[in-house]
């Protein structure tokens, strides 16, 4: 099999830019849709318990910074070495390409056993500190504790994952999702109602869920089929080969750590303003994000192998054109979740509560949260372009610009500037960031492509 060649038969620096954007970005973004199920159908099932139901859903909403940071994690090495294979694909350098998967796997189980460690030891006190009162700790530590055991599971899943994809193995890749959301979905109900074990079942099926795509992973990455094969002589781990993967690797690190970051400064905040309503509805419209960004993701990660192949390969006149598109199918996405958050937020609601005061609550809050979403395409298209094509330094700034620079300080700011609505004010602080943002990077992205 031609290096530029996928399973399915496409050529990565042949075939028409158009064609090969959908054909890998399609089973990317179904991939990103089905991987939200793992936490949202949990949130889902919980939201509907009877009586305890909102108490449930916001104590597992306080987790979302913790699981974040194991995303992050794995996000650190996979989509710092994913890119990398690609760009050395593209170059015919197939031994160096294994090399970095061997290492990045190696690296991902390390992360695993430390991080399962750390939260098995400080979890509760983390979970205070991420918003949690007397009333939603026991829920949230219960659903922690459990899902910390799984670690290694969600690493390898997550991480060897972009791997598959990076090859251009799209329809795999979202199979291997599909595999564990599906398990997700069947395991849920099983242990959460007809077990009685309520928040605890949610968090023991997710980790069956992930172990049966780690398992699934595992053997196609060792199987006959995949381009780059998952060796043990590549698993020592050297410093020329995965101290690169986790330069590239800082700025999708950055956007999904810091976004555990906010979850907490939001969480805290809000709980100091408006109490555990906000932080329910919070809970809410964290979710509804996620679903608005994974698959923005998958547009990016179908992107990726032909933006670091074409790159690899000098032909900028493809890697160019790629870009182009994947921006116009993020701005038309982003549109989209605009006009559903913002003229019909009740679509959102129903999913996660039937509670009359929170689904309210969250519908005004979600207007104001959401009211630049449009802009999101732009962002997502030029900052992970940013990553395919090898340039950490920019790529972390933008990382550290939205969230760090402008979101965090905002959320504390604005209630100073409106002290007489200060819930208002906490959630104003993501349009904000945003418009600056976007600017920012379409400014700098510009003269890239002009370099090009």
């Amino acid at each position: 099999m031609s290096l530029a060649h996928t399973r399915d038969g496409a050529d990565l620096g042949k075939d028409p830019v158009r064609r090969l954007l959908f054909q890998l970005a399609l089973p990317c973004i179904l991939a990103q849709l089905i991987n939200l199920l793992y936490n949202l159908v949990d949130r889902m099932y919980i939201g509907h318990i009877p009586q305890e139901g909102p108490t449930a859903l916001t104590g597992v909403g306080v987790t979302m910074p913790l699981i974040l940071c194991v995303s992050a994690f794995a996000a650190l090495v996979s989509m710092g070495g994913a890119p990398r294979a690609s760009i050395l694909l593209g170059k015919g350098e197939r031994d160096q390409a294994e090399a970095v998967l061997g290492n990045c796997a190696a690296m991902l189980v390390l992360t695993a056993a430390v991080l399962t460690a750390v939260v098995q030891a400080f979890g509760q006190d983390l979970l205070r500190f991420f918003g949690a009162s007397e009333v939603t700790l026991p829920y949230a530590w219960e659903y922690t504790r459990i899902y910390a055991l799984g670690t290694l599971f969600v690493q390898l899943s997550l991480g060897l994952n972009a791997f598959i994809n990076a090859q251009g193995f799209a329809r795999t890749g979202m199979l291997t999702v599909a595999l564990g959301a599906g398990c997700n979905i069947v395991l849920d109900p099983i242990f959460i109602f007809a077990l009685d074990m309520g928040v605890q079942g949610a968090a023991l099926a997710t980790v069956l869920s992930q172990g049966a795509s780690c398992l699934w992973i595992l053997a196609f990455l060792r199987g006959k089929q995949t381009t780059l094969r998952l060796q043990a002589r590549n698993l020592r781990l050297r410093g020329k080969v995965i101290l690169p993967c986790l330069a590239l690797g800082v700025s999708p690190f950055i956007m999904q750590f810091t976004e555990s970051i906010l979850n907490v400064c939001f969480n805290t905040s809000l709980l100091r303003y408006g109490g555990d309503l906000a932080v329910g509805a919070m809970t809410i419209l964290a979710s509804v994000m996620q679903f608005a960004m994974l698959p923005l993701q998958g547009f990016t990660q179908g992107a990726q192998p032909i933006v670091g192949f074409n790159y690899g390969a000098g032909h900028r006149d493809r890697v160019k054109e790629a870009f182009r598109r994947l921006l116009a199918c993020c701005l038309v996405y982003g549109g989209i979740i605009w006009g559903v958050s913002v003229f019909f937020p009740q679509v959102f609601t129903a999913i996660f509560t039937s509670d009359p005061t929170l689904a309210e609550y969250t519908q005004w809050a979600m207007r104001i949260y959401l009211a630049l979403a449009f802009l999101m395409g732009i962002q997502a298209a030029c900052q992970q372009t940013f990553i395919a094509l090898g340039n950490a330094r920019t790529s972390v700034f933008l990382a550290l610009l939205r969230k760090v620079i402008l979101l965090i300080p905002l959320i504390y700011l604005l209630p100073r500037l409106l002290p007489g609505d200060p819930v208002l004010a906490v959630f104003l602080a993501e349009p904000v960031a945003d418009t600056i943002a976007v600017a920012t990077t379409g400014a700098l992205f510009w003269r890239q492509y002009q370099r090009l």
